[in-house]
């Protein structure tokens, strides 16, 4: 099959329609070209077919067809993924597991549920309102993301540092193998024994199979919380804040920051009242025993004074109760959409320093953008050193594209330099395939093109993502379509 339309008379659409519905299938050019990419716009292709199964079972029987007709397969849930990850490489069967949303049971008492993996992130969330538990991982995406593309990129969100990424949270999982198999993974007990499999598989991307339920683990609701808006003159002076609230011993259930470029874009659309005229702003949450978190928030404060900034008058030390709570989170969370106010295109990176090298990478992302004459935002997880430069660009612009490019390389190596990674959270996806061997010896790559060609020996499955397996990094898709470049 190739990336052009594919008529029904093609005995696999023909035998997917008759499996799932003609509903469950689309075939046609127009249909086809919404699925091109995922949040990664630079890099495109198109796939032959995408199909909507409802159900486990018709997730095995798309598979076992994929395998009887020797075609690429590759799962797809809200396509939020920022790192190329849904890419449909060599063309062949998307599988959107978007129809696939049940959430199948929450046990409050035990501190579990299972979803499905279409699940959306904040759907959960709004289930368990009221129970006094809740699923930790809250990416910005939290509206839109899946609970199954959570699991393949391992995401996070604000309250990482306190509560820990998707791993810490995911119990076990029900995967369809690349040959078709149902296998369970894991279980609803906190801890099971043998080899850790649920943690190799959660971040694959993917390239172990398709993910198709969840067993989270869910955390006790705080008893409370209170959330504060520090502005500073410079980013510079947030970020050493930042080092001096952990350095001080408070962990802080997230302390996120936002420069002002982001400030400016994130104000223009919301009209919350943040400092126009900010270098940078922190967000910083504290919960726990209601009766600890003013003395806390206190110390904080004093932090925050020691090092250039002011706590906002009019925001202050907010409870969760408080609208402007709720306002801070919908503002930080929605930053990204507002990015569209003053760029058409923008590309979101995802790497990792520690929390001490955050001054001097956020530097860095100045020069790079001086060098590169291209606009940087920063709206990211300051407190474990996850870093989102957001890169602007028009992707109309081939000049553009390819400094915008050059300016995520040169961020992504310094991060490798200072002993970081090229991700937190977003996954490798094709986007970084080439950072995979500058961050990796290749015994590391050895060891990890063993496992995957262990659990996924025809690449059949996700082909091309994660690891550079078989000596390339990205096979394209011919004809496909691809951003300038």
């Amino acid at each position: 099959m190739t990336a052009t339309a594919a008529p029904t008379t093609i005995p696999l659409v023909r035998e997917l329609a008759a499996l799932l519905g003609e509903d469950g299938v689309l075939h046609r050019r127009d249909e086809l070209v919404v699925y091109e990419c995922d949040g990664y716009v630079i890099e495109k292709a198109v796939p032959d077919v995408v199909v909507f199964p409802t159900s486990t079972e018709q997730v095995v029987e798309v598979v076992k067809l994929c395998n009887q007709h020797d075609v690429p397969f590759v799962p797809r849930g809200a396509g939020t993924s920022l790192a190329g990850g849904t890419l449909p490489i060599g063309g062949g069967v998307m599988i959107s597991l978007t129809r696939m949303k049940r959430i199948v049971e929450i046990n409050a008492r035990d501190r579990y549920a299972i979803v499905e993996a279409g699940v959306v992130n904040v759907w959960l969330t709004r289930a368990l309102a009221g129970t006094g538990v809740h699923f930790a991982p809250d990416p910005s995406s939290q509206t839109a993301c899946t609970i199954g593309g959570n699991v393949a990129t391992n995401a996070g969100g604000p309250h990482t540092l306190k509560y820990g990424v998707t791993i810490n949270h995911v119990r076990g999982v029900e995967l369809v193998t690349p040959e078709g198999e149902v296998v369970q993974i894991g279980g609803v007990v906190e801890d099971q024994p043998g080899f850790d499999l649920t943690g190799l598989l959660v971040g694959s991307e993917g390239t172990f199979g398709i993910v198709t339920k969840v067993i989270v683990g869910l955390c006790r609701d705080p008893e409370a919380g209170r959330t504060l808006l520090a502005v500073f003159p410079t980013v510079e002076d947030s970020v050493e804040a930042v080092s001096g609230i952990v350095a001080a011993g408070i962990v802080p259930a997230a302390l996120e920051m936002i420069d002002n470029l982001m400030i400016r874009a994130v104000e223009a659309a919301f009209h919350f009242g943040f400092p126009v005229e900010a270098g940078a702003v922190l967000i910083i949450e504290v919960d726990g025993v209601d009766a600890a978190l003013d003395h806390e928030a206190q110390a904080i404060s004093e932090i925050v004074q020691a090092h250039g900034g002011t706590i906002d008058k009019a925001i202050g030390w907010r409870t969760r109760e408080e609208p402007e709570y709720k306002a801070i989170w919908k503002a930080r969370k929605m930053a990204f959409g507002a990015i569209g106010r003053v760029s058409p295109t923008f590309c979101t990176q995802d790497g990792v320093v520690p929390r001490t090298a955050l001054p001097h990478i956020l530097r860095f992302m100045e020069g790079v953008s001086e060098r590169t004459n291209i606009r940087i935002a920063n709206v990211f997880h300051a407190g474990d050193g996850n870093l989102h430069p957001i890169i602007l660009f028009d992707e109309q612009d081939p000049d553009q594209v390819k400094r915008a490019l050059q300016a995520s390389h040169e961020i992504l190596d310094e991060c490798i330099r200072l002993g970081g990674s090229v991700t937190g959270e977003h996954g490798i996806g094709v986007e970084k395939l080439a950072m995979m061997p500058k961050l990796f010896t290749p015994d590391d790559l050895a060891a990890m093109t063993a496992v995957h060609d262990a659990l996924n020996p025809d690449n059949r499955c996700s082909p091309a993502k994660k690891i550079p397996v078989g000596g390339h990094c990205i096979e394209r898709t011919s004809p496909g379509r691809r951003a300038p470049a």
